[in-house]
């Protein structure tokens, strides 16, 4: 390599680490008020773009999957965040669709889903019904529920699981897979846009459970898998909602491994996804996986966060906002929750409730939302 372009080289790659040290913050100086009315005629993606918040997470998510070493890897990931289009679906859609859901029902796999319910809608299966970007990070009443919830969730537990990728190097004197723990974090919720897809009345589609969990796990492990993510990084994904820890929690990730190759159609030995038998992950099994499980554990508070919060959100859109019961339970609501949400965030909004109350809250919902 000739001097110039070694310099080349070295500018770039100074780049990416300068914009990888860009991390998420908040702050309420760049928060602008708005009308209600302005929030009712917001899209997702405009919220999105309203957030600052929001649009560091996103910076923070790419320029962390652009240091993964493994280049394959590091295309692979970068084109799933970029484009999270199901590829896996197509097969399924040459009719092949009742004879998976037969096959899960006869495995427990899938309880109380009807066909026709089975798998969330989809306009054109070559199109993203919504960019990564814009999803919630979860169910209406759950957490990170706005757009751009999975941003901000998902750069949160990335930074919580390389933290602890740092730690255990410190504290053990070993370094893990570092690929690995980018990826399985990021990869681990992908298909949350297809399954939360934003309806007309500003809230989200309801998920439906697929071998005990969230349908959006197995949904997304298929992905991965079905893109030719290495098995290692798809088994460490797999832990993302439990650990491989007792022979009772192994047996979840064991059977959320079988019902994302049941979509396939592969077998879970044969792609170094189980052990020989089929009835464990592989041997000995790895530590990324509960590095990523451990991640993502910013649930464990926002999920009440926002159902202690939205009772008083209520209560002060109706008093102060002076919303109907009908404005209520619909997109007014809905509008004002997204738009407060997606700004400032949940948490941050029970935090202050937390320590100031309702007067506290209230503040800061009108400082951002002007009262009618």
């Amino acid at each position: 390599m000739d001097r110039r372009n070694f310099l080349r080289l070295g500018v770039t790659a100074g780049a990416v680490i300068v914009a990888a040290n860009v991390v998420p913050g908040f702050s309420w100086a760049d928060v602008r008020q708005v009308k209600l009315d302005d929030c009712m005629a917001m899209s997702p993606e405009k919220m999105v773009g309203k957030s600052k918040l929001i649009k560091d997470s996103w910076q923070y998510l790419q320029t962390t999957v652009a240091t993964i070493k493994d280049a394959k890897v590091r295309n692979v990931v970068t084109a799933m965040v970029s484009d999270p289009v199901p590829t896996f679906l197509a097969p399924l859609a040459d009719g092949k669709k009742e004879k998976v859901w037969n096959e899960l029902k006869t495995k427990s796999l899938i309880e109380g889903v009807a066909l026709a319910d089975f798998l969330p809608p989809i306009a054109d299966i070559k199109k993203s019904p919504q960019p990564f970007n814009t999803a919630p990070g979860s169910g209406y009443q759950s957490h990170h529920a706005y757009p751009g919830g999975v941003v901000t969730h998902t750069a949160l537990n990335l930074r919580v699981a390389l933290a602890i990728y740092q730690h255990y190097k410190e504290t053990y004197g070993y370094t893990l897979d570092r690929d690995a723990i980018i990826a399985s974090q990021v990869l681990h919720d992908i298909h949350k846009g297809w399954v939360f897809q934003w309806g007309s009345d500003g809230s989200s589609r309801t998920e439906l459970k697929l071998a005990g969990t969230g349908e959006h796990h197995i949904y997304s492990l298929a992905e991965s898998i079905s893109r030719g993510v290495p098995a290692e990084i798809c088994v460490a994904q797999a832990c993302a909602h439990n650990h491989p820890g007792t022979a009772k929690d192994e047996a979840e990730v064991v059977s959320w491994i079988q019902a994302a190759t049941i979509l396939l159609g592969v077998d879970p030995v044969a792609k170094g996804l189980l052990a020989g038998d089929g009835k464990t992950l592989p041997l000995p099994r790895r530590m990324e996986g509960f590095v990523c499980h451990l991640g993502d554990h910013d649930y464990v508070l926002s999920v009440p966060a926002v159902q202690w919060l939205l009772p008083e959100m209520l209560a002060i859109a109706k008093e102060k906002y002076k919303m109907s019961e009908d404005d209520l339970r619909g997109k007014k609501f809905n509008a004002f929750r997204n738009y407060a949400f997606s700004q400032a965030t949940a948490m941050n909004l029970y935090h202050h409730y937390s320590i100031a109350g309702k007067t506290g809250l209230v503040e800061k919902l009108t400082a951002m939302i002007a009262p009618a």
